[in-house]
């Protein structure tokens, strides 16, 4: 098996808690008391544009909870839905020692909105740990599409075969080995490190 030289990280769910995701958005509705239904019709209409970076998350908000009168801010809401997002010491410890052993490529692929995004690099150090970020708001696209692994790929100039991503869903894993990269299903930490290590995947 080739040697592994480049480790691809989704960020919710791996790294870190979700930014925005169905466990998120409801803790959010319930502690402003909005109604989940309109909120959601609106939300699935705009959260492709969102997570593409193609509207800004005032934008975002003013379409789905600020298109009438409320009786809080949008920096209220706003600072809201960055005090969700919470990290996962141990993977980030382990993540952080595979990066110091200089041995790896390190970034991420994931899906995630300009703004929170910029959020939770800076506040739990992930440019320390990674030097690309193929973000769905910088690139214009969002797993599970093949092109986003592609441009990861092409970029890096690594072939699929000396590569890993590790995610947390099923299928946007399935998309990345039919690209021919070799995917770990994350679980918990003491089951990455394993999985990794099966790899020769070691700080």
């Amino acid at each position: 098996m080739p040697e592994i030289r480049a480790i691809f990280w989704d960020v919710g769910g791996v790294l870190l808690t979700n930014a925005w995701d169905h466990k998120e958005r409801t803790k959010a509705l319930e502690k402003f008391q909005i109604d989940a239904k309109d909120f959601q019709s609106r939300h699935e209409l705009l959260v492709s544009s969102f997570e593409r970076g193609k509207i800004t998350l005032d934008e975002y908000l003013e379409r789905t909870v600020f298109y009438q009168a409320r009786s809080f801010t949008l920096e209220s809401f706003r600072d809201y839905m960055f005090s969700l997002s919470h990290p996962f010491p141990d993977v980030l410890r382990f993540a952080q020692a595979l990066s110091a052993s200089g041995k790896y490529l390190m970034g991420t692929i994931n899906n995630e909105s300009r703004e929170l995004n910029y959020y939770r690099m800076e506040r739990f150090g992930l440019r320390k740990i990674c030097r690309l970020f193929f973000s769905s708001c910088f690139v214009g696209l969002r797993k599970p599409e093949k092109d986003i692994y592609r441009l990861a790929l092409e970029t890096t100039q690594i072939p699929a075969e000396s590569c890993c991503f590790i995610d947390d869903r099923p299928l946007n894993l399935e998309c990345a080995q039919q690209m021919g990269i070799h995917t770990i299903q994350m679980q918990g930490p003491p089951q990455l490190q394993e999985d990794l290590g099966k790899l020769g995947v070691v700080p």
